[in-house]
């Protein structure tokens, strides 16, 4: 009977393209608990040799090449222990299993341990790039045992997008290394898109401009960007709704979801004491839209603040500008809390790696990622992206154009959280002092918590009253 080099179980629309991608170059067998899913698979997607249906698990794992390579493409928590407890029975000393989900890095590193003690490898891989990327070729990210790596990394490089500097997947560091990379490029997105929707409400509702107008924008400003997420923005604002005409983006309606990593991100920043406040406004952004009645019902309580006059084309620089800024910001956020977990969590990390395989095939690629490239090229140890050659100058020049948008939102009402945080990190980043001095005398006050002193050393305490 014919060993087929890998398996996938989990047929949703990413495992199916996955599926896809890999039966390119690779023989895979696919598996799925609900078989019709298996069977519509087959018979309306697979047009490839290479792909066998299997529809019991024991079936599954014993058409696989030894030692056994099964990746799972399922939803991240419990589902993910069941599998893996239904999976043990069939699988022998060396086998491989990668988890390809939004796995929490913590969940990861335990699975690693226990799987270990079982003689079962395990990855953690991260997969950027949604339907599209998943089919045509996505950013891997991969981490965990590294021999097991070694033994699938030509399937993962023949699947993953590919620039001209090759494949975009890199072996990222040990245990949870891949996961939690994954966990802080989501919440890099996180924040780019808040930018971009603070971007769009601000000219909608101060500038008054039509979809059509800020897709144009959007589209002439991707020309420098070279941005995927700039990309389909100006793509949204073109499309037309084929019920009624008009255009979708006024039809949508303000709710934004989310899956839970982002707020991953900014749980580990806190737990790692690292401030990441342009992504922690990308998360607050969404709980905000959640509350719609809520925000309905305020808006009839308060008077519509007015519209300030402004200058449409002396206003379209800065909000470019704005876009630049906070986007390098949401970067440099997310490589400071990659680096504080690195060192925290032993993954020596390398971040020109991961901003290389960034370039192509997942959500936040853009030609920012280019020169954080040579940042770190030049220097590993930076400890911030605001301070390197590469971005200094400009995001200086840039945060000075922030100012008018600032005050111009504020007088018509409209929030620009994400933009605002990203200028307060630029500010307090470069401050020679911070009002905290303030902070510790309060603590001292109330709690008798101590504080030390600029002119002597040691820790002292003082009777307030």
């Amino acid at each position: 009977m014919k060993k087929y080099e890998i398996g996938l179980i989990g047929l949703s629309v990413m495992g199916q393209n996955l599926t896809l991608n890999i039966a390119r170059n690779h023989s895979i067998a696919v598996y799925n608990r609900t078989k019709s899913k298996i069977r519509n698979f087959m018979e309306n997607k697979v047009q490839n040799q290479n792909v066998k249906a299997t529809y019991e698990l024991e079936e599954f794992v014993s058409s696989l090449k030894k030692p056994r390579k099964i990746m799972l493409m399922i939803k991240a928590g419990k589902p993910v222990d069941l599998v893996i407890d239904s999976l043990l029975p069939y699988l022998e000393k060396d086998d491989i299993i990668i988890d390809g989900g939004n796995s929490h890095f913590e969940d990861t590193n335990r699975r690693l341990k226990n799987l270990n003690e079982k003689g079962i490898r395990y990855l953690g891989v991260g997969i950027s790039g949604g339907e599209y990327g998943a089919l045509h070729g996505p950013s891997i990210m991969p981490g965990g045992n590294e021999n097991a790596y070694a033994e699938v990394s030509d399937i993962m490089e023949n699947a993953a997008a590919r620039t001209e500097k090759g494949a975009c997947v890199s072996y990222l560091g040990p245990r949870s290394a891949g996961h939690y990379v994954k966990m802080i490029h989501n919440g890099i997105e996180y924040g780019i898109m808040e930018v971009l929707a603070e971007i769009y409400d601000y000219m909608r509702k101060v500038m008054q401009l039509k979809p059509v107008e800020m897709g144009n924008i959007f589209a002439k400003w991707n020309q420098e960007f070279d941005s995927y997420l700039v990309e389909i923005t100006a793509k949204i604002m073109q499309k037309d709704d084929p019920k009624t005409g008009r255009k979708l983006i006024d039809l949508i309606l303000d709710k934004a979801k989310h899956k839970g990593t982002g707020k991953w991100s900014v749980q580990s920043a806190l737990d790692l004491g690292t401030a990441i406040p342009t992504i922690n406004a990308g998360v607050n952004a969404r709980l905000m839209s959640a509350i719609k009645t809520e925000r309905v019902e305020n808006s009839a309580q308060f008077a519509s603040s007015s519209r300030p006059v402004v200058n449409k084309e002396e206003l379209l620089p800065l909000l470019k500008s704005a876009l630049y800024f906070a986007s390098v910001i949401a970067y440099a956020e997310g490589f400071k809390l990659l680096k504080t977990a690195s060192n925290e969590y032993e993954y020596n990390l390398n971040y020109k790696e991961i901003a290389r395989i960034w370039e192509d095939g997942c959500i936040i690629r853009s030609g920012l990622l280019e020169p954080i490239q040579a940042a770190f090229a030049e220097d590993m140890q930076l400890n911030s992206l605001i301070t390197a050659r590469q971005f200094k100058s400009q995001l200086n020049a840039a945060a000075d154009k922030i100012d008018k948008l600032i005050t111009t939102a504020a007088q018509a009402g409209v929030p620009l959280t994400a933009i605002h945080s990203a200028l307060d990190y630029f500010n307090s980043l470069k401050a020679k002092e911070l009002p905290a001095n303030l902070i510790q005398a309060q603590r001292d006050f109330f709690g008798a918590h101590t504080y030390q002193r600029r002119d002597q050393e040691g820790t002292f305490h003082t009777e307030w009253e």
